[in-house]
C-alpha cells in the first residue's frame, strides 16, 4: 500500500465513523486536494486488495474489516495510549477511586466507559459479567436490522465463558468483525483490556460497538482504564 493509499483508509475510516454514510471520492478529492479522478483510482486499488468495498451502485466506499485491521495495527504502532493520562482517564480515576470495594469500583470504571464512548461497556467481576450500556449499541443504525441484533445478544450470551476459555493475555485487545469468536456476522468490534484484579489475573474491561467507531480514542482510553483500575485496585 502506497503512503497516499494508507492516508485515504485512514479519511475513510475516520469520515465514515463520523458520518455513518458512505464516503465519496468529490468530498476525499477536496481533503486530498487532487482531482476526483485520481481518488477513484486510488479507491479502486483500495477495493482490489479489500481493504474498502461499495455497499451500493454508485454509493462512496466503507472500510472492510480488512481495512479496518489495517488501520488498528497501524494506530497501534503509531499511538501512545500507555504514558499520556488524559482528562477522560484522570476523571475515571478519581471516580474508581472513590468507589470503595472492587466490584463497585469495576462497576464505576465501566459505566465511566460507557458515557465517554457511547458503545456497551463491559468487565468481568469475579465469575460474573457486568455489562451497560445496551441503548448505546442497540440504537446504533448498524443493529437496526434485527438479524444483526440477535448476533450481537448471541455474542454477548458467551462472551464470558469464551474470554475465560481464550484468556486474551494483553493490555489491550481488539477484535474486528469476523475475528471475533461469536457473533462474527454482526459488524462489531470487541475492545478490552486484561488487567490484575482481586477476584482474578485475568480480569477484563472494555467496550463493543459496531466496527464503525473511533478506534484512535476508544483503544487508548480502554488501555488507560485497565491500568488505572489496576493500579487502584
Amino acid at each position: 500500500m502506497t503512503d497516499r493509499q494508507a492516508k485515504l483508509l485512514t479519511t475513510i475510516i475516520e469520515q465514515y465513523a463520523e458520518v455513518a454514510a458512505p464516503v465519496g471520492s468529490v468530498l476525499l478529492a477536496k481533503l486530498f486536494n487532487v482531482s476526483s479522478a485520481t481518488i477513484r483510482n486510488e479507491m479502486a486499488e483500495l477495493e482490489r486488495s479489500g481493504y474498502i468495498r461499495q455497499p451500493h451502485t454508485s454509493a462512496g466506499r466503507i472500510p472492510t474489516d480488512k481495512g479496518y485491521r489495517f488501520y488498528v495495527n497501524e494506530l497501534r504502532e503509531n499511538i501512545e495510549t500507555t504514558n499520556q493520562p488524559s482528562r477522560n482517564t484522570k476523571a475515571i480515576a478519581t471516580r474508581v477511586s472513590q468507589s470503595g470495594e472492587p466490584a463497585l469500583a469495576i462497576k464505576s470504571a465501566v459505566d465511566s466507559l460507557v458515557q465517554l464512548t457511547h458503545n456497551l461497556g463491559i468487565a468481568t467481576i469475579g465469575n460474573q459479567l457486568y455489562i451497560a450500556g445496551y441503548s448505546n449499541l442497540f440504537g446504533q443504525p448498524e443493529f437496526v436490522d434485527p438479524r444483526h441484533a440477535r448476533e450481537v445478544a448471541n455474542l454477548l450470551d458467551n462472551l464470558e465463558p469464551w474470554l475465560q476459555e481464550a484468556a486474551p493475555n494483553e493490555a489491550l485487545n481488539v477484535y474486528i468483525g469476523r475475528e471475533n469468536p461469536i457473533g462474527r456476522s454482526a459488524g462489531v468490534s470487541l475492545i478490552i483490556s486484561r488487567y490484575r484484579s482481586p477476584y482474578s489475573d485475568h480480569s477484563y474491561i472494555g467496550v463493543l460497538g459496531p466496527t464503525r467507531q473511533s478506534y484512535r480514542s476508544v483503544m487508548g482510553l480502554v488501555e488507560q482504564t485497565g491500568r488505572t483500575l489496576e493500579a487502584v485496585l
